[in-house]
């Protein structure tokens, strides 16, 4: 029986075998007619980049090449082949992409020393590494940084040294998906209260058992003593029949203005429409003071139905969140879906959009909406197309760098990006990049010194750019 078993099984093998070398003979042939011109006929490069060195200045995984040949680069001149090339096609191009660049075996570049910017020389340096997918960052005092790994843990870093062993007792986390440890924030009087807060996913047992593990963003405060999690509070949690099974769009960011109100942002939890529904927690941007109390001029408070602490809502995935040092206005960077990523200026009430206005798509290339405006609904200040995947933010702040004051900071995931960006009023003036393709940049704060942290998800590191 065995022997009739492996028979039959040795022309399916040999098959499959075929079938990929025809494939990966398909891809090449199907890359010298599309694509060579421009990436050159050894993939070295030519009128645009080079696939084997390692770069990959648009995003390095599959789905991110295989969307960037479908949907192409417009921008920067990378056309769309979704209508020459098939869906096969175009995955047998990037078969023999990943075949070559794994023979080729590039090294990506180290990490500088020092990058040039349009104004300033930047000094690199590597405060900790080896981190296990940090997510955020945060300054209680200007010898300590704390970051938090989106598996759960909470990381300490003093006087410039990682310490080997995280907060203990901290809150359980589910880590799934893009759910886990998200943001830490310090109060704005941490000296005189020592209060920290910290966003995560929170999960709820599933009354089937077995089944999918229910989860929404959650808000606590509590202090750190003797490097132990202590004197948990709860500030916001939202009713357990929200509690969702999706694995996406936690948000989420914590930031204070000068009031001393707390805002924080939770996605819309891969359940678009809900977004523009008042009665659940997702795709909303918040609003709560520091123990967790619903302002009274909350803009819908006497609103039937609608979560008190809602402050604006029609949101995607709010992935950064500052509040500008001068004028204490919040700002948001939200994650788009294929095209569409955005910065907005967040005032109460106000509705963003989203999914009924939109520059982005569906990763598929299908329309989320066939409106890019519509009255009553915010427009950004600022959107990129094709998305860049925006992530954390902040303003820069301090001595070290006068002439980018209250300039912001963004980052990008897909596109490896630190940004800056010169923001007047409601306008971006220019956007610059002064760091690119050393890893995936989830978060970056401006410390006490004023020099600029970015923290690189992959390869699990802090970074601290300073002036030369």
């Amino acid at each position: 029986m065995q022997i009739k078993i492996l028979i039959r099984t040795i022309p399916i093998i040999i098959f499959s075998l075929l079938t990929a070398a025809s494939a990966a003979s398909d891809g090449e042939a199907l890359y010298q007619q599309s694509c060579a011109s421009c990436h050159g006929p050894e993939l070295q490069g030519g009128n645009a980049q080079s696939l084997v060195d390692g770069v990959w200045q648009f995003g390095a995984s599959r789905g991110y090449i295989y969307r960037n040949i479908e949907f192409g680069i417009p921008n920067l001149g990378m056309p769309s082949y979704s209508d020459s090339l098939s869906r096969d096609e175009i995955e047998a191009i990037v078969d023999f992409l990943e075949e070559a660049e794994k023979r080729a075996n590039p090294q990506k570049p180290s990490l500088p020393k020092e990058l040039e910017t349009l104004d300033y020389k930047l000094n690199v340096e590597v405060v900790a590494e080896g981190l296990d997918i940090p997510w955020a960052i945060a300054f209680p005092d200007e010898h300590t940084i704390l970051v938090t790994e989106r598996p759960g843990p909470l990381r300490v870093i003093e006087n410039g040294k990682l310490n080997p062993q995280p907060i203990k007792n901290t809150p359980q986390v589910i880590p799934e998906g893009q759910g886990g440890m998200l943001d830490v924030a310090v109060d704005p009087e941490y000296e005189q209260n020592g209060w920290i807060y910290l966003a995560y996913s929170h999960g709820l047992p599933s009354e089937a058992e077995g089944g999918p593990v229910l989860a929404m963003t959650r808000i606590v405060r509590g202090k750190i003593k003797d490097h132990n999690w202590s004197e948990q509070e709860v500030l916001f949690e939202a009713p357990h029949e929200t509690y969702l099974s999706t694995r996406y769009h936690f948000g989420c960011r914590i930031v204070f203005d000068d009031k001393g109100y707390l805002y924080f942002g939770i996605g819309d939890r891969g359940r678009q429409d809900m977004a523009q529904d008042l009665s659940v927690p997702n795709g909303k941007v918040y609003r709560i003071h520091k123990d967790g109390k619903i302002p009274e001029d909350n803009p819908f408070v006497n609103r039937d139905n609608a979560l008190k602490a809602i402050f604006a809502y029609g949101i995607r995935n709010p992935q950064g969140m500052a509040v500008h040092p001068s004028t204490d206005q919040l700002w948001e960077t939200e994650h788009g879906p294929l095209g569409g990523d955005e910065v907005n200026l967040i005032r109460p009430g106000v509705n963003y959009g989203w999914p009924e206005i939109t520059y982005g798509k569906n990763y598929s290339g299908t329309p989320v909406s066939e409106f890019r405006a519509k009255p009553g609904m915010a427009q950004p200040v600022y959107y990129w197309t094709p998305s860049i995947a925006v992530c954390g933010m902040d303003f820069v702040t301090g001595s070290q760098f006068p002439l980018w004051e209250n300039y912001m900071l963004v980052t990008a995931l897909k596109y490896e990006e630190v940004r800056l960006l010169n923001v007047h009023k409601v306008r971006v003036m220019h956007d610059e990049v002064i760091l690119k393709n050393h890893g995936r940049v989830r978060d970056v704060g401006c410390g006490p010194d004023g020099a600029i942290y970015p923290v690189l998800n992959s390869p699990g590191v802090v970074l601290k750019l300073t002036r030369k």
